[in-house]
């Protein structure tokens, strides 16, 4: 590539650091962003004890409200991944975090909200919803519509960003951001709103997203068109054959290449490896994320302020394993594995981690913090296994159809989610009349434990060697 550019001579076989490392910039962007995006979606769940006790909410209550968040951003995913590969990376982030952000900020007025709806679905003849349920229901909706744009949007940014031998690692550092989202809500959502009340929580954390968009429209431009790049990044970012072969088109201004219709992705068996995958794994974050509280109270009687703790070195953990795990397939690459063999070899010995969680009900009754070692552990493979399960997208797809593909996968991510979901408030109830909620927990950390060894060979049958997609 570099003797299409007089000014990057000599510049290939410099060292590193003189190619450039503007890409990191944007790199931190998208850190920051799913930072933001992670806090912004546990608010709720760090005060559902709270909210349940003034509510009156019953698990299958508090299971509903995170389901319609789950639902909502299941079915945006399929579409945010078109309407990103339409509009392109720097758009379509800002109407992302616009919506969610405004989203997040409903939730405070979800008693207002609530009595209009219940109002409404009176006035039309449906039964009517207990308004606090139904003002949360429509806070969660409109988060989980521009919260589904995040992970297409910075996966799209990663493979326009990054060549393909740096794009786990990048993605392991910006996926870290749900980690550091989910340390930094335990800490500072007890405080706001114990200072000032649970709205002011929501209010507060919501505003965050405006000054992160701030920073986006400052910093991020296209590859093509980023003046703060020097052309020797450029070119190192252009580094794959296949960018070889479509930089000299980009150049030269040729229309972008044919989205790929859905009907058309869904008849790869890529795809449906990476659906399985996230269908499979996407509901244990989702179960981690939302009922940890809960059980802590349930089991334990923590208070969110006796929380705080516990929960910050559980989701410090799991920064372990999502930068780790970015790193790993390296390690089997560097020693003569292909990209394919490298990821699926680093998935394999990640996915027998989480069988941790099984013991976390049986020695639970150890103290607290039993498990929460265990369930760290679990969800710190849970990251490493996402680092790695994103970037099989941009592994096998062309760059113009990775929003769609994410957005696919992202989807059967949330329904698996709304199911594991909707199982979890069931059963927690039912065991929970029984005086054994124990037996509940147990049963979901079975699946917690088990899902990833199921998924991986699934996705190792579906596609058993490495095909790189070119005819889209």
């Amino acid at each position: 590539m570099n003797q299409h550019n007089p000014q990057a001579v000599g510049l290939a076989d410099a060292p590193p650091a003189a190619i450039g490392k503007y890409r990191w910039t944007i790199c931190g962007l998208l850190f920051f962003a799913t930072t933001i995006n992670y806090l912004d979606r546990q608010v709720l769940s760090l005060l559902a004890p709270a909210l349940s006790r003034e509510f009156n909410w019953s698990n299958t209550d508090y299971a509903n409200i995170a389901a319609v968040f789950q639902f909502v951003y299941a079915i945006s995913m399929l579409f945010a991944g078109r309407v990103i590969d339409r509009m392109g990376t720097r758009r379509a982030f800002v109407l992302a975090i616009v919506v969610w952000s405004f989203g997040a900020i409903l939730h405070a007025y979800s008693v207002a909200i609530g009595t209009a709806v219940s109002n409404l679905f009176v006035a039309v003849g449906l039964a009517a919803v207990p308004i606090s349920v139904a003002g949360f229901m429509v806070g969660r909706a409109v988060l989980a519509l521009g919260e589904a744009g995040n992970f297409p949007a910075a996966i799209k940014a990663t493979a326009e960003y990054f060549p393909k031998k740096e794009r786990s690692f990048a993605t392991g550092i910006f996926n870290s951001g749900a980690n550091i989202g989910a340390i930094l809500a335990p800490i500072t959502v007890p405080m706001i709103a114990e200072a000032w009340g649970w709205q002011a929580a929501f209010i507060v954390i919501g505003a965050v997203g405006f000054v992160w968009m701030g920073f986006w429209l400052h910093f991020y431009e296209t590859p093509a068109r980023q003046k703060r790049l020097s052309r020797a990044e450029l070119d190192y970012i252009n580094s794959d054959a296949a960018d070889a072969v479509a930089a000299p088109a980009a150049a030269s201004a040729a229309p972008a290449p044919r989205k790929a219709s859905w009907f058309k992705l869904l008849a790869y068996r890529q795809t449906w490896a990476f659906t399985a995958g996230k269908f499979l794994t996407d509901g244990v974050w989702w179960f981690f994320l939302f009922w940890l509280p809960k059980f802590m109270a349930a089991q334990y009687g923590m208070t969110t302020t006796e929380m705080v703790v516990p929960l910050a070195v559980l989701y410090s953990m799991t920064m372990v394993g999502s930068i780790g795990g970015g790193w790993f397939p390296a390690y089997f690459i560097n020693r003569g594995a292909s990209v394919y063999h490298g990821r699926m070899r680093a998935m394999l010995t990640i996915a027998f981690f989480p069988l941790a969680v099984l013991l976390a009900q049986p020695f639970g009754y150890l103290g607290v913090w039993v498990p929460v070692i265990l369930i760290g552990i679990g969800a710190s493979a849970h990251q490493a296994w996402s680092a790695n399960l994103f970037t099989t997208v941009s592994d096998m797809f062309p760059k113009h159809s990775v929003g769609s593909v994410v957005g696919i996968g992202g989807m059967a991510g949330g329904l698996g989610g709304v199911l594991i979901t909707k199982v979890a408030g069931r059963l927690f109830d039912h065991y929970n009349a029984l005086g054994q909620i124990q037996t509940g927990y147990m049963i979901m950390f079975t699946f917690c434990a088990l899902a990833y060894l199921l998924a991986w060979c699934i996705m190792k049958a579906l596609v058993p060697a490495h095909k790189e997609i070119t005819d889209l």
